[in-house]
């Protein structure tokens, strides 16, 4: 069945990853992506490895089921194709650093003299206003800008980075948004508008309760390596074969919590009797908590605290991939390449009942489909094979 977004059409300029990566949620919901890839792109030049059946695995995971289109932007024929696609859809997607796209002729004031109902949206560092708009930045700049390296990490050690870009991928998630609230609000006023979403400013909202912590308190949030700043036990701790992750342990069933564990001598102790004491104590608490852990394994600890409190073991990637509820709920896909081998990748975490959306397909051969769209921007086969043989345009690399 179609997805929610099946019709919606979307020109995407993006590249790198946190803009390829918003755009491919829209694709995922059923969006038909037209991707712009400068002309003589190939695959080697697409993104990082490894390079896996030819292609890179880095491009692939975050463009599939788009449409490949290869042109040379700064070419004036070029710039007619991009105008006569614009009429045709209903988003254009960039990420490159705010003043490009008005270079090339391609900026949203141009663009919605053409098509007044485009949704334009913008993914930048900064943004497109304020005193750091011209400044480039990529993932690890912008964790570190807002805050994130700094509470990442362990007391009294290195800021750390988070594991994952979350810097460009909470980036390619908020455009994501915005592009489907002016979507909807587009259809009460039938008029589009600019969507401008900054790394930083995705980072700055998802500091959880650490910017409104330190506004109230004056406490500047730090590192706190395996826990929780304000919930304790709350944490990963070490089984015997791995480690586990516990939550929801409370004051009320701290006793109860002790004896499980086998620390009876905890119950007594006035250091850890409230929540607020064993996270002002935990230096002292940590040692006990780590041997009593130490002794089961994580299967062990499962069964013996699943019906008391939330555990569940600290998984690396291969056992994510393998884990049970993960391939229950299709969050594992193999997707063809274009060289004709496949690759397993992450499905959409978003299930709808009646319009499900999923991975539409892998990601195109570079240019695989110049001609079909430069079709709809108006062009017969004579003048396809116009574009491509001045270099205007490139079809797909053998």
């Amino acid at each position: 069945m179609p997805g929610p977004l099946s019709g919606i059409k979307v020109l995407d300029f993006t590249w790198a990853l946190a803009g390829p990566y918003g755009v491919m949620i829209l694709a995922d919901m059923g969006a038909e992506v037209w991707k712009i890839e400068t002309a003589g792109q190939n695959e080697t030049r697409r993104g990082q490895g490894p390079y896996v059946h030819g292609v890179s695995t880095y491009f692939f995971s975050v463009n599939r089921g788009k449409k490949s289109i290869m042109l040379d932007l700064k070419a004036p024929e070029a710039k007619e194709v991009i105008y006569s696609l614009v009429r045709d859809v209903d988003v254009l997607t960039e990420n490159f650093s705010p003043g490009t796209m008005a270079k090339l002729g391609f900026d949203y004031e141009t663009l919605r003299q053409i098509n007044p109902a485009l949704v334009y949206a913008s993914t930048s560092g900064f943004g497109h206003s304020g005193p750091y708009r011209s400044r480039g930045a990529v993932d690890a700049i912008v964790q570190g800008m807002g805050g994130v390296m700094s509470m990442t990490g362990h007391d009294g050690g290195p800021p750390a980075r988070a594991g994952y870009s979350i810097g460009d991928m909470a980036g390619g998630m908020y455009t994501a948004i915005g592009v489907l609230s002016a979507l909807v609000e587009r259809s009460k006023s039938g008029l589009g508008q600019h969507v401008d979403v900054a790394m930083l400013d995705c980072q700055v909202a998802l500091m959880e309760n650490a910017i409104v912590r330190y506004t109230s308190t004056g406490e500047v949030p730090g590192p706190v390596g395996l826990r929780h700043p304000l919930a304790t036990p709350h944490q990963a701790l070490p089984a015997k074969d791995g480690w586990v992750v516990l939550a929801n342990v409370k004051d009320h069933n701290w006793a109860m919590f002790c004896a499980l564990i086998g620390c009876d001598e905890l119950v007594t102790d006035e250091r850890f009797a409230t929540n607020a004491g064993r996270t002002k104590n935990y230096p002292e608490l940590e040692p006990i908590l780590f041997n009593a852990f130490r002794q089961k394994t994580q299967a062990e600890w499962q069964e013996q605290l699943s019906d008391f409190c939330l555990i569940g073991p600290l998984n690396t990637v291969d056992k994510v991939v393998a884990d049970p509820q993960v391939n229950a709920r299709g969050m594992l896909v193999d997707l063809p390449t274009w060289t004709g081998a496949s690759l397993k990748v992450s499905g959409t975490p978003v299930k709808l009942s009646r319009t499900p959306g999923g991975p539409q397909g892998g990601a195109p051969r570079p240019g695989q489909h110049t001609a079909e769209i430069l079709g709809r921007a108006g062009l017969d086969a004579d003048g396809v094979a116009a574009l491509i043989a001045k270099g205007v345009a490139a079809d797909a690399p053998q």
